[in-house]
């Protein structure tokens, strides 16, 4: 096991926020470590595991983990950090969804601020403005989980908006790719841009001054201003401003109103090991859930060689999004109880038409499926701390860079709602205990409809097959939506493969990458054995992850 080196300047960071005559009492220790809780090297040993799409946001997640944070201190750091290293996905306007395990409860809760419109000025554009959910989730998140100071958290965040963070390779590959969206919006460019034109690049030192006073000030009075106090009405304006380019505002109103939802999970049995998802309008959630229940039955997957699994694979995830048809509606809820849609009697009929000769054409099914419509611009990340609790969270903006506009005074990049008929699929988190309330497995992926599928492909490798997770990651996947009738695969598979998938009656079509995974598998339980939990980010990406594994 590697262990980083501690950051310094983040450990000032966290002295500072600290050193304040009662805060400095707060963050004493009762326990017996030589350091004080909320200092770099509190935790000995095992601290726990992180993971995320954003090397720099799961240094700080790790060091908080470090300093005694629990898993929720350190996913609230993680996400606060992201805003400034990687806003083109997950801005402070940004939605989301986390699945939040406590060990000492062995409860585990949905945590639900997904992205929505104003409820009186979404307008008439394709990509209505969202009101900013981020800052009020994180807080709800702390204030039922928390162990360190909230100032103590964002304070890293609030360090590296204002002295400047390096260009990330996924946020620079995020700006040359909106590069055209952003140059309409003055203020994008102001941000973002290069001096002498042209947007900044991997390894440029990237300045957000506004991002940084915001920050502060909700480090310093919590979120309560930015929703229902003094900068509420001109963030609004501010937001409107942004919004114009959709023809939507958001009002005081609107921010005052929000509210994250506490939810319970859609859960499934697996042996004597639990399964949860998040609920719609998340609806991948229950999507991943036909699938895993489809695939692991009568342990059809594990028993799948070769071709075979990756054609079990396709037809049963073309089901799946064919029975989402069915049971979605444009907002993403679900016409359906949870049950309802895991039922095992409606996944052995989904299943009665599987043949392992050959692919089922999509359009035989009942009922027929529809072109998904799910943006991939989002992003994931697992905690885990050593108590064996977890947040894994999916956070998005609907669209790389939201509406491509920063809120004039704010440094917020403007988040876009979801469109009609699109639904939040790309945020698919996911969380496994056992009997005894031992963690076994927390994961996250992104990338759209991929993202389901993806998530269930590295889940059914390590815990069903049992591959070391690396390669467990790092396995070519596969993914039929239904509609076009079309099963893609990750471009590298044998050509024999190939061969035998044609045979199979499939049109093929090949990608490089299907989706992007985080995760952190515990094989024999957290806290039970500590040993047995290793972390990883997806090798397609450009993230980090901390643990056994790194």
């Amino acid at each position: 096991m590697t262990r980083k080196r501690v950051n310094t300047r983040f450990l000032a960071g966290f002295l500072a926020a600290c050193g304040i005559g009662a805060l400095l009492a707060a963050c004493e220790s009762t326990s017996t470590s030589s350091v004080p809780l909320g200092t770099v090297g509190h935790v000995t040993g095992f601290i726990g595991d992180v993971a995320g799409d954003e090397p720099q946001a799961v240094e700080v997640a790790r060091q908080v983990l470090s300093a005694g944070g629990t898993a929720t201190d350190a996913a609230v750091a993680l996400d606060f950090t992201l805003a400034v290293t990687l806003p083109s996905r997950a801005s402070l306007a940004s939605g989301g969804v986390c699945l939040v395990y406590d060990h000492a409860s062995q409860k585990t809760e949905v945590l639900d601020f997904t992205p929505k419109a104003s409820a009186t000025g979404a307008g008439s554009g394709n990509a209505p403005l969202a009101v900013p959910g981020n800052p009020k989730a994180m807080f709800a998140l702390h204030s039922k989980h928390g162990r360190l100071m909230w100032e103590q958290l964002l304070a890293p965040a609030e360090r590296l908006a204002r002295d400047g963070a390096p260009i990330s390779k996924t946020l620079g590959r995020d700006l040359d790719l909106a590069a055209g969206l952003l140059a309409k919006d003055p203020e994008a460019v102001r941000t973002f841009g290069r001096k002498g034109g042209g947007f900044l690049h991997e390894g440029d030192t990237l300045v957000q001054a506004d991002l940084g006073v915001l920050i502060g000030r909700l480090r310093t009075t919590g979120p309560g201003d930015l929703y229902d106090g003094m900068l509420a009405p001109a963030v609004a304006r501010r937001f409107s401003e942004a919004g114009q380019v959709s023809g939507s505002t958001i009002s005081a109103d609107d921010l005052r109103d929000y509210q994250p939802d506490w939810k319970d999970p859609v859960a499934v049995a697996f042996g004597d090991d639990s399964l949860n998802f998040a609920p719609s309008p998340a609806s991948a959630g229950p999507l991943a859930a036909e699938m895993w229940t489809m695939l692991a039955a009568d342990n059809r997957y594990r028993d799948a060689k070769g071709s075979t699994r990756l054609h079990l694979f396709g037809e049963v995830s073309m089901r799946a999004f064919a029975d989402r048809s069915d049971w979605v509606q444009p907002n993403g809820d679900s016409k359906l109880a949870v049950n309802d849609i895991v039922a095992d009697a409606r996944l052995k009929d989904l299943m009665s038409s599987y043949s392992e000769a050959e692919h089922t054409p999509s359009s035989s099914l009942t009922p027929p499926p529809t072109a998904p419509l799910e943006n991939p611009a989002a992003t994931s990340f697992v905690v885990v701390d050593n108590e064996g609790s977890a947040v894994t969270c999916g956070l998005t903006m609907n669209n790389l860079f939201g509406l491509g506009r920063v809120a004039r005074g704010t440094g917020i990049v403007a988040a876009a709602a979801p469109v009609k008929g699109s639904g939040v699929s790309a945020l698919v988190p996911m969380l496994v205990v056992d009997k005894d309330g031992a963690l076994i497995f927390a994961a996250g992926a992104s990338g759209g409809t991929a993202a389901p599928a993806a998530l269930i492909t590295v889940a059914l490798e390590s815990m069903v097959v049992g591959r070391p997770l690396p390669i467990a990651i790092s396995i070519k996947r596969v993914l039929h939506t239904g509609l076009p009738d079309v099963l893609v695969y990750e471009k590298g598979l044998a050509p024999e493969t190939i061969n035998e998938l044609t045979g199979r009656k499939y049109k093929l079509f090949g990608l490089e990458s299907l989706g992007l995974v985080n995760v952190v598998w515990c094989s024999k339980g957290l806290p039970k054995d500590s040993a047995s939990c290793h972390a990883a980010t997806d090798p397609r990406g450009s993230g980090g992850a901390y643990g056994s594994e790194s």
